[in-house]
């Protein structure tokens, strides 16, 4: 049995809880309450289970493709543009995912195992790939990164972060802003990175 169907259903508040979470797959599944219970023995379970489920659908190639490209592109800051967009897109093409991240900060203190998958499945499992990227790009001497673990988490946070505040408050961001923020960003991040170049 496949559950991330129910995912939308959970998104919304008054579904957002195991009982609900029962009542959402079975109803998706065509199948009683009873035959969900017994695949995955306990309301929590399957609740859990929902959520790490379907942590990966929206997150695809798309973006694994854009962050393989930079170290090979002749211009880093389109292909960085377009990376950006594509983790961006990741999140605003989906609604589910945004849904999701609510759910998981409104049960987490009842399922803290929620919070590993979220870092594990959602948006932050790019972390390593995008890493990868900037490491061969300061290889090459295009960046200069003294701290990777830093520069990637503030550009995951220049990039993501808008869309999930605003979620968080029942509200998105209009695609104008969302591309300013992108290039912005981008241009932010480039900037505080840029080789610094010493006299000789």
């Amino acid at each position: 049995m496949t559950v991330p169907g129910s995912l939308a259903a959970m998104g919304r508040p008054e579904r957002s809880r195991p009982a609900q979470a029962v009542t959402a797959v079975a109803a998706e599944a065509g199948v009683s309450k009873v035959t969900v219970y017994n695949h995955f023995g306990s309301k929590e379970a399957l609740f859990i289970g929902v959520v790490k489920d379907s942590l990966d659908a929206p997150l695809g190639g798309t973006l694994a493709d854009a962050v393989a490209r930079l170290a090979d592109s002749d211009d880093l800051r389109e292909s960085l543009i377009a990376a950006a967009r594509a983790w961006v897109a990741g999140i605003r093409t989906n609604p589910e995912i945004l849904a999701l991240r609510n759910v998981v900060a409104r049960e987490l203190h009842r399922f803290p195992e929620l919070g590993k998958g979220w870092h594990d499945a959602g948006p932050e499992r790019h972390h390593p790939a995008v890493a990868g990227a900037l490491r061969q790009l300061v290889a090459q001497g295009r960046l200069d990164v003294p701290d990777i673990e830093v520069a990637v988490l503030q550009l995951s946070s220049l990039l993501l972060f808008p869309h999930l505040v605003f979620s968080a408050y029942g509200t998105d961001i209009d695609d104008g802003l969302a591309d300013r923020l992108i290039t912005g960003g981008v241009d932010m991040f480039l900037g505080h990175y840029a080789p610094r170049h010493t006299e000789p």
